[in-house]
């Protein structure tokens, strides 16, 4: 039984580590954004109640295209 406990709890802490791996304090700490994804900035350039949203849009010559939007922290992670 605490072989499942133990398990269960590893299972745990690694999707808690995972959540917040998606929220940074600099946009600058991105090294690299793929295609879709999206990556939280805790900056404090957004109003109050609300954090910077950093997405993949598009692929582009140079790379993976940006975009940049403030949106409501309900919900999020």
């Amino acid at each position: 039984m605490s072989g499942r406990i133990g398990t269960a709890s590893l299972t745990v802490l690694a999707l808690t580590a995972a959540a917040r791996a998606d929220i940074v304090g600099r946009e600058s700490d991105i090294a690299e954004l793929r295609l879709g994804q999206r990556v939280y900035v805790d900056d404090g350039s957004c109003p109050a109640g609300q954090i910077k949203e950093i997405a993949g849009m598009r692929l582009t010559a140079s790379g993976v295209e940006r975009t940049r939007k403030c949106v409501d922290r309900k919900g999020k992670r």
